[in-house]
């Protein structure tokens, strides 16, 4: 039987792996979280809100809810007109004046909703035969869509111009696509330059809150104004100027096109087309969103130019989001 040892036990550690060897000062650095790459998340989320497709079922709740709540307010002011001329008929004649204005006031809005609509149709048609007429290489399609678009913007004064300068050299196309190529040089070029500046004062705002203002949800809230502005905008400088209702049909027929494409997906090509936004996050993850917010806001931009303008990109080029971004932050954020 072994005896037990009456004295403290000591057990040897390795020299490198005591407490006693290092202090703090000799403990490794916590390892900093890496921010990562910013995601623009609130033109994302502006995106997917006005994109989404509302169900059936919404559709005819808001539908009835609509009718309901109108034909209450008619009955209500029927009753308060009769009951005024119950009372006194001078009252009751005012009361039905007001009534009569107000209806006149809708009925106004209801033509000037109508009219809108009609405007952004026809550009959609004249896109439509245009490149119909392009692929076809079909002469006389390509003068009538000329002759449309001459009637389009007979009224606008800055364009007189150019639409002399394609009057005198129509009669010398021979060729579809010469005859057309032209109509774009000669009348889309200064609506081209409207619309990218329209473009780049939207990304230099959405830009500079989501980088500077630090209260929630508002580069969400001035994400939303600012892209529902700039596409109005960008449908009033070609010809498309329409009221509430049809800004909206415009502003989802633009962002469900973005995310048919996948465009409004923050990729390589962003970050890379915009490098700033990867610099910048190292230095503050709130700039960093706020490029690429800025880049996203450029894109939907693009996407808009597209969808409105009544000729296909053809002779003249493209603008990219790249150039687009460089020329509205330019200076911004410190950047050449």
């Amino acid at each position: 039987m072994s005896e037990t040892p009456k004295g403290p036990v000591m057990i040897e550690v390795g020299e490198d792996t005591g407490p006693s060897q290092h202090g703090p000062a000799d403990a490794p650095p916590v390892p900093e979280l890496e921010p990562g790459l910013p995601e623009g998340r609130a033109m994302q989320r502006v995106v997917s809100i006005g994109a989404r497709r509302p169900s059936s079922l919404g559709r005819l709740f808001w539908g009835a809810l609509g009718s309901l709540l109108l034909f209450a307010a008619s009955v209500a002011a029927w009753d308060f007109v009769i009951g005024l001329f119950g009372r006194n008929t001078f009252l009751g004649a005012l009361a039905l004046g007001l009534v009569a204005l107000v209806l006149l006031a809708f009925l106004g809005l209801a033509i000037r909703e109508a009219a809108g609509f009609f405007r952004l149709g026809r550009l959609d048609d004249i896109h439509a035969d245009a490149t119909a007429a392009a692929a076809t290489h079909d002469l006389g399609a390509a003068r009538k869509v000329v002759g449309r678009l001459e009637a389009l913007y007979a009224p606008r004064r800055e364009l007189d111009w150019g639409r002399k300068r394609l009057q005198e050299r129509a009669d010398e196309q021979f060729d579809a696509d010469a005859l057309l190529g032209l109509a774009e040089a000669e009348l889309m070029a200064p609506l081209d330059a409207a619309a990218r500046a329209e473009v780049e004062a939207a990304a230099r705002q959405v830009a500079t809150v989501t980088a500077i203002v630090p209260l929630a949800l508002a580069d969400i809230v001035t994400a939303l104004v600012s892209t529902v502005r700039m596409i109005r905008r960008i449908g009033e400088i070609y010809g498309g100027r329409s009221g509430t209702l049809g800004s909206l049909r415009l502003t989802r027929s633009v962002l469900t096109h973005l995310v048919a494409t996948g465009a409004v997906a923050v990729g390589d090509d962003l970050i890379g087309s915009v490098a700033g936004g990867g610099v910048l996050s190292k230095v503050s993850r709130r700039f960093g969103e706020g490029v690429v917010n800025g880049a996203l806001t450029a894109r939907v931009g693009v996407a808009a130019i597209e969808v409105c303008r009544p000729l296909p990109f053809v002779r003249l080029k493209k603008p990219s989001v790249s150039s687009l971004v460089k020329r509205a932050l330019s200076g911004l954020f410190g950047s050449d």
